[in-house]
């Protein structure tokens, strides 16, 4: 094996290795009981922090990677979403739509980091990977939302409105923590970032 094909090679198992990582934080962050507010059928979990931090930490299609591991557990029946559920039925439901949002929201969120990963430094660099993270989030809304309001029989300005504003505060919150960590991240360990330089 030359060495151009074994780096190669040793790149792609380490590229899966952070993948599987990073889907496995996320299932484990599913797991953590939702929080059901307004007594809702959508919950809060943290899986939106695990999804940010695989897109930031791992870049954009590492990161969704990730992600479409994690919803490949869900769609075999693997009790790996939140209140441990599995099974296609989840993608059916109202929060299927969110589930589905976490791809595109992972590469728009991967995205914005890479770009702030390579020009910006020092104390501001937290800062802009929190509006990378938080970007992320209408992202998010855009799919899920519509798809809750279909499923609840309301209007998409219905289910903003009188459920789904609740969300945006932890939301936020969560984006700041995976702002943080990624910086952190950054200047612990500056060759696990997926997309840096």
């Amino acid at each position: 094996m030359t060495a151009p094909t074994a780096a190669l090679r040793d790149s792609a198992v380490r590229d899966s290795a952070r993948v599987a990582v990073f889907a496995a934080l996320i299932v484990a962050l599913a797991i953590v009981p939702g929080l059901y507010l307004l007594g809702g059928s959508v919950p809060v979990t943290l899986q939106t922090l695990g999804v940010a931090l695989a897109a930031a930490i791992l870049g954009p299609w590492r990161g969704a990677a990730a992600v479409l591991v994690y919803l490949a557990l869900i769609a075999i029946g693997l009790p790996v979403a939140s209140g441990l559920k599995g099974g296609l039925g989840l993608f059916a439901g109202p929060t299927g739509g969110f589930l589905v949002g976490f791809v595109p929201m992972a590469i728009v969120v991967g995205l914005l980091a890479r770009w702030a990963l390579r020009r910006v430094h020092g104390a501001r660099l937290p800062l802009a990977l929190f509006g990378a993270a938080a970007v992320g989030i209408p992202v998010l809304y855009a799919v899920g939302v519509p798809w809750f309001a279909q499923v609840a029989g309301m209007s998409v300005g219905q289910a903003m409105s009188t459920v789904m504003w609740a969300f945006i505060p932890g939301d936020l919150v969560k984006a700041a923590v995976a702002g943080a960590v990624t910086a952190a991240v950054v200047r612990a360990l500056p060759d696990v970032v997926g997309h840096r330089g």
